[in-house]
This record gives structure tokens, sequence and C-alpha cells, in this order.
């Protein structure tokens, strides 16, 4: 039974909560401050965190920072400020994900299942000849793509832009993260680049819709294989 810790204020979302998890078969914890979100997180080892930004006595970006400096546990980011450097900031922090309230349970439990599958594969410190996103298959050494059994005629860049988002499939990558690594140093504001390289690749894909490619305007981008989609 996965433990799950949801470290937020309000009272009513915390029973919530609680009673759908619960019925989906989670084990529950809460707590409604900063501080005891941090005792509750070293003290039970949850195998999730829910945590809101809003709370009374600490900044949630300060919380998760503190968990994360002893603890890889996923983190899922709750947060009615909807503002790009708000998103920015919590997954340059740490999390793993995040969510904008209000939101429906069966959206908290997707991500979570998600958040328990990527938590489940092994991290050896390799790096992989090969990696694999849903449909998405990436030979790193033959800078080879196939998506669906079908070849993909990918540029360089494009390729090394799918293979950063499948390296965190699930997860968003934000502009600046995808910009440092697949362009390097000094590219961090040219987020129009991203724009024009996930339209062509969305186009061979054959992903017009951006169902599997997907993207958040104000944040950037991630992939979703679909079994991962709600």
């Amino acid at each position: 039974m996965p433990r799950v810790l949801i470290i937020d204020d309000d009272p009513g979302l915390l029973s919530a909560c609680t009673v759908g998890l619960k019925a989906l078969g989670y084990a529950v914890r809460t707590a409604e401050t900063g501080e005891d979100g941090l005792m509750e997180a070293a003290i039970r080892a949850p195998d999730l965190i829910v945590l809101d930004l809003g709370l009374p006595d600490l900044d949630g970006l300060e919380v998760g920072k503190r968990i994360r400096g002893w603890s890889d546990v996923p983190i899922i980011v709750l947060s009615a400020d909807s503002t790009e450097d708000r998103k920015v900031e919590a997954l340059d922090h740490g999390a793993d994900d995040y969510m904008t309230k209000p939101f429906g349970m069966r959206e908290l439990d997707a991500r979570l299942r998600v958040a328990l599958r990527h938590r489940a594969v092994p991290d050896d410190g390799e790096h992989p000849a090969e990696l694999d996103a849903g449909p998405l298959h990436l030979d790193l050494v033959h800078y080879e793509a196939t998506f669906d059994g079908r070849p993909l005629d990918l540029t360089a860049k494009e390729f090394d832009f799918l293979a950063y988002l499948a390296r965190s499939v699930g997860k968003v990558c934000t502009r600046r993260m995808i910009l440092e690594h697949v362009w390097g140093p000094g590219y961090e504001r040219e987020s129009h680049y991203l724009k024009v390289y996930a339209y062509r690749i969305r186009r061979k894909l054959g992903d017009e819709a951006g169902d599997f490619l997907q993207s958040d305007p104000s944040v950037g981008y991630r992939l979703v294989p679909p079994a991962d989609r709600p």
C-alpha cells in the first residue's frame, strides 16, 4: 500500500484527499504546517509527498528544498498560484510534478501512479544505450528513433530534445532546463526555439494534438505515454 504524505493547511482539502486516496488504496498521513510536514517526512518515510506551496509557517518551496536535501521521494506540488515563475521555481527546486488548484481526485491519482512507476525504475548511475517512453524508442548510440515501430527522421537537436524529455518521462521539464541541456549555456531565454522544435517533432510523430508531447505554455514540456494519461 503506497504511503502518501499530504502537506497542506486546508482542512477541507486534507479531509477530501484522505477519504478519496484511502478509497483508492493509499495509506495517507497529513500535516498542516511545513514544520510538521518535515517531521512526518523524516519519521514516516512516505513513498510520495503532495506539497502545498502556501503554508502558514514556511514557504512550500523551502519545505521541498529541505526534503530534497536528504530524500529522493517524489514530490507533487499543489498551488493556487498558476503563474509561470512560481511553477518554474517549484520544478527547479526539486518538485517532480505540479498541480494547480482546484483539481480532481482522478487527476491526483493518475499523477501519483506515474510518480510511483518512475520511482520503481532503478537508477544504476550508468548512461543507457537506449530509452523508451511509451511508443517512443530511442537508440542513443546510433541516433535512431521509432514511434509505434515507425522510423522517425529527426534532426540531431530534435533527437536530443526528445531524449532529454524521455529521461524524465511523465515529468514536466522547464523551458530553461531543456534549453540548458540541449542547446547549452547562454540559450536560457531562447524559448521560441522550443515552440518551433515541438511543432516539428509533433508533425513527425503524428501527434499534432500534443497528446504525447505535451506542453504547458507557461512552464515547459513533458512526454506522456497513453498509459500515463488520466
